[in-house]
């Protein structure tokens, strides 16, 4: 079993549990590859073991790793999916944060995770991607997103107004402070703090969620994501905010942008006994109730 490590912070306050990772990894004659910055950030907390190698880019990956760790919170695991890209690495999110529903394994589960990832006890759940396309070639190759593109205005102080077309077929103008275009894996995460809907990993849509709407009127859409979304941007200033999951770009106002369904999926690995109702479940804590 080859497996890479990827993380970003560590503080040390978790250093019990990642030891205990890299035990259990080294007990299995694991051949290790681990991030080089985050060997450098771990190194003095946490005793790796001889048995590794150290990687700082997507291209000493494919063909040489068979699953990818991603020892953090969500955030970590999205940047991952630069590193796996279209290789089809299956990765497994080992949360150190506080909620995590990409992260789907707690740092107080690491044992039971790692014997039946051994073991062959998971499934895995592909998850659908947006890819952005601009004429000025933004984001270069990394031009896709697991969870959202995110339109938002560059000055605090006033709204942008943005323009949607869906298929060629007019939506609307959002008098707003941005505007979410979601994936269903997304829908847990920046769009539902903007009253989007949850959307199950594998019901292939989009959401389109405005950020503080300026109409009470106007609410999020779940559209098919065999759809392809133009966007075009106004505002007082010649310039706004355009970010894919983690990273974000400043975009002129003279710019379209066109969303569609990227053509790879990501896997993400789900252990046994795990579903996403389970987790949604337990991290929104629905059901506790009295009653129940």
């Amino acid at each position: 079993m080859r497996v890479a490590l990827y993380g970003k912070k560590f503080s040390g306050d978790d250093a019990v549990y990642l030891q205990r990772l890299f035990d259990k990894l080294n007990n299995y004659a694991t051949t290790l590859n681990i991030y080089k910055p985050f060997f450098d950030n771990i190194k003095s907390y946490i005793n790796v073991g001889s048995n590794i190698k150290q990687f700082s880019g997507y291209k000493e990956l494919e063909g040489n790793v068979d699953f990818l760790l991603s020892i953090g919170g969500d955030g970590t695991l999205l940047d991952t999916v630069t590193l796996v890209r279209d290789s089809g690495i299956p990765i497994l999110g080992i949360n150190l944060g506080r909620l995590g529903f990409i992260s789907s394994v707690s740092k107080h589960n690491i044992d039971k995770a790692l014997d039946d990832l051994d073991k062959g006890k998971y499934s895995l759940e592909k998850r659908s991607l947006l890819r952005l396309e601009t004429a000025e070639g933004f984001f270069g190759d990394l031009n896709y997103a697991l969870n959202e593109l995110t339109i938002n205005k560059k000055d605090t102080a006033s709204m942008i107004l943005i323009h949607v077309w869906v298929d060629d077929n007019f939506i609307n103008s959002y008098w707003a402070d941005g505007l979410i275009i979601s994936t269903p894996t997304g829908s847990t995460g920046y769009s539902l703090s903007c009253n989007g809907p949850i959307i199950t990993p594998d019901s292939e849509n989009f959401v389109i969620t405005p950020i503080a709407t300026h109409n009470l009127t106007v609410r999020p859409i779940v559209i098919p994501d065999k759809s392809v979304i133009d966007i075009k941007v106004e505002g007082r200033h010649q310039q706004f905010l355009a970010g894919l999951d983690s990273r974000s770009e400043v975009i002129d106002a003279s710019t379209r942008l066109r969303v569609r369904k990227e053509i790879f999926s990501v896997n993400l690995l789900l252990m046994e006994g795990e579903n996403f109702f389970r987790t949604i479940r337990e991290k929104l804590m629905w059901g506790l109730d009295i009653r129940n």
